[in-house]
């Protein structure tokens, strides 16, 4: 009998996006008879636990990184990081050359963790970002990525190669010299029919305190609204939580199954416009608004860009309000291609002797 290969796959915690988008290939790996070692810290590695239950796991070290509370301070904050991350780089080589020996890994899966990779055995970079826009330095921040990805034997970009796509410049660039691989994007859900059962489901996910602020904000812009709302707060904990105040249902987090059904029976999605939820509306074909993240040049561009291509409106989070949802009615919703993902061709790479 063939010994089944072990595969770790490693998420970024910085939100549950990564973590979320890594579920579909997990499954995937299951399926073409790999076995998945889990990788991971805090609510990212606390979501696939729960997701995924009898895979093993490991934890790596945390960049631990926190959101400014003005937008206008974020690249800053970043700045002031630079020294914790590449000693969480270090750390995490370190603990990559550990796991590989005491759980017999065959090959390498790192979304978006750059210390995730070993020279030894096959390993993949997943990202949407071939160009990191950062303002004034989007150049210096892109070309220092673009040298992370490097390291790495193939890059996963999870959006189409040509047009209508979803990444727009971020993951379509000239002249890389990188071993790119579009495999389509990626989500964790099927669109089904279903009677609606909410009016609007707000979705929040991202690093604090940004998360609990808008937050906040949403609660009470929603707190005497006409109409069902359900309210996914984001936030994992030991248990679910659920309480329901007016026309107001409220959860602290969701697994896959249920959050699947409560965004096939919503009518409108409120949400960051992180990439991973772009992929999954987009899967979905819903209607949504976009609020991104103040001071995050990625998710500004990709709220814009929706707009552009006539998907979904958007506003910054200062000036929301509810008046702000009467504008949806002037966009198409997300109408993109539904392709499978071949993934027994990228898999071939862990195949290898």
């Amino acid at each position: 009998m063939k010994i089944k290969k072990r595969i770790l796959i490693a998420p970024l915690n910085w939100g549950l996006g990564h973590a979320a988008r890594c579920i579909p290939i997990i499954n995937a790996l299951l399926t073409h008879n790999f076995t998945p070692i889990i990788a991971s810290d805090g609510a990212a590695l606390s979501l696939l636990k729960k997701e995924f239950p009898e895979l093993e796991s490991v934890e790596l070290p945390s960049y631990n990184i926190r959101y400014s509370k003005n937008g206008d301070f974020l690249k800053l904050k970043l700045l002031m990081h630079t020294p914790r991350i590449i000693k969480t780089i270090r750390l995490e080589q370190l603990a990559i050359e550990r796991i590989v020996k005491t759980h017999a890994i065959d090959g390498i899966i790192s979304d978006n963790r750059f210390g995730v990779f070993h020279k030894d055995i096959p390993s993949v970079f997943i990202t949407h970002q071939l160009k990191v826009l950062s303002g004034n330095t989007t150049r210096l921040s892109t070309a220092i990525h673009q040298r992370i990805i490097k390291k790495f034997d193939v890059c996963w970009v999870p959006d189409y190669a040509g047009e209508p796509n979803l990444s727009g410049t971020m993951g379509h660039i000239e002249n890389a010299e990188l071993n790119i691989t579009y495999i389509g994007p990626l989500s964790r859900f099927q669109k089904s029919a279903a009677p609606t059962e909410y009016e609007i489901m707000v979705l929040l996910s991202g690093p604090e305190p940004q998360r609990e602020i808008l937050e906040k904000k949403l609660l009470t812009t929603f707190k005497d609204y006409n109409g069902k709302v359900l309210f996914v707060r984001g936030v994992m904990g030991t248990e679910q939580s659920c309480h329901t105040s007016n026309n107001m249902t409220v959860y602290n987090f969701m697994t896959t199954e249920m959050l699947e059904k409560s965004l096939n029976t919503s009518n409108l999605i409120i949400a960051r416009s992180g990439y991973t939820t772009l992929m999954d509306l987009a899967k979905l074909g819903k209607k949504a608004f976009f609020i991104p993240t103040p001071g995050q040049f990625e998710q500004e561009y990709l709220a814009k860009t929706m707009t552009e291509n006539n998907w979904a409106p958007s506003c910054n989070q200062q000036e929301f309000s509810l008046e702000k949802l009467k504008s949806i009615h002037d966009f198409n919703g997300f109408e993109l291609m539904d392709e499978e993902i071949n993934y027994k061709t990228l898999f071939r790479l862990f195949e290898r002797e």
